[in-house]
């Protein structure tokens, strides 16, 4: 391939790589929201409770988790969002993103009882 090939192969892929789409969670500090997907492709925000960390925004999203699932529910995922990053509650764990369509990165995993804790923090 010349250098002149590969710079318009290089231009192409960071000009579709700029164009996708990206959606970005509310940024209030200290707000941790409960995020519900809707059928129009928007999101909406429940506030659940202002709180100081991430893992603790966690912790009152899986609490609301736990709960509906009690009460009957079925939804066994669900979204939160805390500081400008979004929250998935997933059967592993929770993990994190700055975007809804970004690479999500472990936040808590669950300890062997069903809690979460932070990586490696459990003793094996």
């Amino acid at each position: 391939m010349s250098v002149k090939t590969l710079l318009v192969v290089a231009l192409a892929a960071f000009s579709v790589s700029a164009c996708s789409k990206k959606t970005t969670p509310l940024g209030d500090a200290g707000i941790c929201y409960h995020v519900v997907p809707q059928k129009d492709g928007s999101l909406k925000y429940n506030r659940v409770v202002a709180t100081p960390s991430l893992e603790a925004c966690a912790g009152n999203l899986e609490a609301m988790r736990v709960k509906f699932l009690r009460m009957g529910g079925n939804q066994t995922d669900i979204y939160g969002a805390y500081q400008a990053n979004f929250l998935f509650l997933v059967r592993e764990g929770v993990m994190t993103s700055t975007s809804l369509e970004g690479p999500r990165y472990v936040a808590l995993v669950r300890t062997g009882d069903g809690r979460l804790a932070i990586p490696g923090a459990m003793p094996r």
